[in-house]
C-alpha cells in the first residue's frame, strides 16, 4: 500500500473522530518511508486498536512511528496486544502509559526474544509444586521479587534473567522450589515482624538451598548453574510479613475446626461424652515425611486421605499436632462457616467489585481487534431453584402418545444392528466395493480385499449436553415450550441409555455470566431434576460465547466416543452493552470453532425466524434447525435428537 491519499483517508476514518487536531498527512509521510508490508501491518493494528479505543490507537500509532527503524512485524503485533490487554485489565490511562514508555518498548523486544511468561507455564509449574510433599500451594502473578504467603506462591509475570529460554524456565522452577521449601521446612513460623527482612531472607535462602540439595538434587544442580558469581542470585525471594500473618491466622482457625470435625467422624456411633473421653487416649506421631498416625485405645486408626493432607498442613505450621486439636468437635464447638470456603452470593454481584472473585474467567473473541480479550467473562454456576408443582405430570399427560412413540423409537435405536460395509470378511458381498475393486484391477492397481458386509450391534457411547437459552426473550410460550421439550427428551432418553446433562445460560454483561444447573451427567432423572426443569424461567440476556466455552469444558471432561452440544434458543447472541451484532455473532462462532476442535459436535435448534441470516455463519449450513412454530418445539427437539444420534 503506497497511495498517500488512501492512507490519509483511512487514518482520518479511524482516528479523526475524537482527534480533530490529528495531522494524518505527517503520519502518512513517515509511514510511506517504510516498506509496503510494514505500512499494511501498522495500519491494520491501528484499525484493530481503534475498534477498542480511539485515543489508544492514536498513541500507539504515533509511538510506533518513532521506533520504526528498530521494530519488526512480530514486535508491533505483540506490543499492540500488550496495550489492549493493559486496557482491558486496568483501563485507558494504564494502557496509554505503557504505549508511551519507549524504554519499556525496547525492553519488550528482549522479553519477546528470550523471556518466559508465567501465563504460558503456570499450569506446568502448578503440576510441579503439587507433586512435592506438604501443603498444596497455588501459583499467581506478582510484581517484583517472588514471595509466598504460606498458601500461594507469587512469581513475576516474566523471567528474562538469561538470554536463553530454557534457563529462564529453570529459574521459574527454582523459585517455586525455594518457596515450597520455605513453607515445607518452617520458614514462615518465626516472628517475621521483628526481623531485619533483607538479612533474614538471605540467610533463609542459604538454609533452603541446603534442603533443596537433599530433597531435589537434580534441581539443585540447575540452581548452582543459575546462581552465578553475584552476591544476590536471580532467584532471591522476599517476604511480606503482614500478608503471611493474615493468611496464617485465617488458616489456623479453619484447619483446627476441620481437623476436630474429621476426628469426630472417625468415631461413629458414640455419644459426645464418649467421644470426649476417648479423645484423651488419642495419640500422634509426626515425622519429617509429614505422616500422621492416630491411635484409639492403643489401636491404630486409618484416617482418610483428606484428613492426612489436613494433618500435613497443620504439622507444617506447628511441627506437631497441638493437643487441643485432638479433641473431637461436639455440638457448638465450631463455626460451620470454617468448614469450607465461603462462596459469594452470585446475586450480590452488583453490590461491590467482587465480579471476578471466585468466578471462572473465560477469554472472549473481539472481532474488531481480531484477538481474544483475556479473562474477559466472569462465569459462575448456580442451581435452578426447584419448583414443586405438577408441570412434569401435566406435560406427560399432554404428550402421552408422543412420549410412548418416542420411547419405542429410541429403544429401537438402542437395540438395532448396523450394516458395516467394506469389511475383510462378512455375510454378504459389498457390491459397491466389488465394482470399485474390479475397476481398480483394470488399470493395474491392486484389488482391495475389503469386499464384504456384515451386521454389527455396537454399544452407544454418546454424551449430549443440552444448552438452554434462559434469556428474558424466552418469557411466556417459549419458556414453556423449552421446558416441555426437556421433559419429552428426558422421558425418551431414559429408555435409550445415552448420558445427558442439561444446563441453562443467561447473564448481564461480561461481569455476570451465569450457568444454571438443571441436570448433571452424574444425576439420574429424579424428582429434584424434574423440579428444576419446572423451575426454569426467563432471566436476562443472551451472551452465548461464555456458555459454549464453559459447557464444552464440562462435556470434554465426560468419557464418551461422541459428544454433542445441542443449543435450544430463540434468538441471536445479545447483551445490553457491547455484545451485539457482529461482535456477538463472531465470538459465538469462534467458541463453536473451539468446541469442534476439541471433538465436540455443536448443533442449534431455534425458533427465531430470522436465524437463517446468521446461523449459517455461526454453526454452518448443516448444523442447525429452525422450528417455525413454538408449539412444535417439544416434538421436533426429540425427533432432531434421534436423527443426530442415529
Amino acid at each position: 500500500m503506497s497511495d498517500r491519499n488512501e492512507i490519509i483517508a483511512r487514518l482520518d476514518q479511524w482516528l479523526e473522530v475524537e482527534y480533530t487536531f490529528l495531522d494524518s498527512a505527517a503520519l502518512t509521510d513517515k509511514l510511506l518511508a517504510r516498506p509496503p508490508e510494514e505500512q499494511r501491518l501498522l495500519l491494520d493494528w491501528t484499525r484493530r486498536i481503534a475498534s477498542t479505543q480511539i485515543p489508544l490507537a492514536y498513541e500507539f500509532t504515533t509511538s510506533v512511528m518513532t521506533q520504526m527503524e528498530v521494530v519488526d512485524g512480530e514486535l508491533i503485533e505483540s506490543w499492540a496486544l500488550n496495550a489492549m490487554d493493559a486496557y482491558d485489565r486496568s483501563g485507558l490511562q494504564a494502557a496509554m502509559t505503557l504505549v508511551r514508555d519507549v524504554d519499556r518498548f525496547h525492553h519488550y523486544r528482549r522479553e519477546r526474544e528470550y523471556g518466559v511468561w508465567l501465563g504460558e507455564r503456570q499450569s506446568v509449574l502448578r503440576h510441579f509444586v503439587h507433586g512435592l510433599a506438604g501443603r498444596k500451594l497455588d501459583i499467581e502473578e506478582c510484581e517484583g521479587a517472588p514471595w509466598c504467603d504460606g498458601e500461594t506462591i507469587f512469581l513475576p509475570a516474566v523471567v528474562i534473567a538469561f538470554e536463553d529460554r530454557e534457563k529462564n524456565f529453570q529459574l521459574y522452577k527454582v523459585m517455586v522450589a525455594l518457596l515450597w521449601a520455605q513453607v515445607r521446612f518452617g520458614g514462615l513460623r518465626c516472628d517475621l515482624e521483628s526481623l531485619k527482612l533483607e538479612t533474614f531472607c538471605t540467610q533463609e535462602r542459604i538454609r533452603l538451598e541446603a534442603h533443596i540439595a537433599e530433597e531435589l538434587p537434580g534441581l539443585y544442580r540447575h540452581m548452582v548453574a543459575l546462581k552465578g558469581d553475584g552476591s544476590t542470585p536471580p532467584y532471591q525471594f522476599t517476604i511480606h510479613p503482614d500478608a503471611v500473618a493474615e493468611k496464617t491466622t485465617r488458616r489456623l482457625e479453619r484447619e483446627k475446626a476441620r481437623f476436630k470435625v474429621a476426628l469426630n467422624e472417625l468415631l461413629p456411633g458414640k455419644t459426645n461424652e464418649e467421644k470426649r473421653r476417648n479423645a484423651a487416649r488419642l495419640s500422634h506421631e509426626q515425622s519429617q515425611a509429614l505422616n500422621l498416625e492416630l491411635q484409639l485405645d492403643g489401636k491404630p486408626l486409618s484416617p482418610p486421605e483428606g484428613m492426612k493432607q489436613l494433618a500435613s498442613s497443620i504439622l507444617i505450621d506447628f511441627g506437631e499436632i497441638p493437643p487441643d486439636y485432638l479433641v473431637p468437635a461436639g455440638a457448638g464447638d465450631y463455626d460451620p462457616k470454617l468448614l469450607g470456603e465461603l462462596e459469594q452470593d452470585p446475586d450480590a454481584v452488583w453490590q461491590g467489585t467482587y465480579h471476578e472473585e471466585g468466578a471462572t474467567l473465560y477469554d472472549e473473541w473481539d472481532h474488531g481487534r481480531q484477538h481474544y480479550r483475556k479473562g474477559w467473562c466472569a462465569v459462575r454456576e448456580k442451581p435452578v431453584a426447584e419448583v414443586k408443582d405438577d408441570f412434569v405430570d401435566r406435560t406427560r399427560a399432554k404428550y402421552h402418545a408422543q412420549i410412548k412413540q418416542l420411547r419405542k423409537s429410541f429403544e429401537a435405536m438402542r437395540d438395532e444392528d448396523r450394516l458395516l460395509k467394506r469389511q475383510s470378511d462378512g455375510d454378504e458381498v459389498d457390491l459397491d466395493a466389488l465394482v470399485e475393486a474390479l475397476a481398480d484391477s483394470q488399470d493395474g492397481s491392486e484389488m482391495s480385499s475389503r469386499l464384504f458386509t456384515r451386521m454389527h450391534r455396537s454399544d452407544r457411547n454418546i454424551a449430549v449436553l443440552f444448552m438452554v437459552d434462559m434469556s428474558g426473550s424466552t418469557k411466556g410460550w417459549i419458556n414453556e415450550a423449552e421446558k416441555e421439550s426437556l421433559v419429552l427428551l428426558c422421558e425418551a432418553l431414559e429408555s435409550l441409555g445415552d448420558r445427558y446433562a442439561i444446563y441453562g445460560f443467561s447473564g448481564m454483561s461480561r461481569k455476570r455470566c451465569e450457568i444454571y444447573t438443571v441436570k448433571t451427567f452424574d444425576e439420574g432423572y429424579n424428582e429434584a431434576v424434574r423440579n428444576r426443569i419446572s423451575g426454569i424461567e426467563a432471566k436476562d440476556y443472551t451472551r452465548m460465547g461464555f456458555a459454549i466455552r464453559h459447557l464444552s469444558k464440562i462435556l470434554n471432561e465426560t468419557e464418551a466416543k461422541t459428544r454433542l452440544l445441542v443449543t435450544l434458543s430463540d434468538g441471536k447472541p445479545d447483551d445490553y452493552s457491547d455484545y451485539k451484532g457482529e461482535y456477538g455473532i463472531e465470538d459465538t462462532r469462534r467458541a463453536l470453532i473451539e468446541a469442534r476442535r476439541s471433538g465436540i459436535h455443536p448443533y442449534c435448534i431455534t425458533i427465531d425466524e430470522t436465524a437463517r441470516d446468521y446461523l449459517p455463519q455461526m454453526y454452518g449450513p448443516a448444523a442447525y434447525t429452525v422450528v417455525e412454530k413454538v408449539y412444535e418445539l417439544p416434538q421436533r427437539v426429540a425427533d432432531i435428537y434421534r436423527k443426530l444420534t442415529h
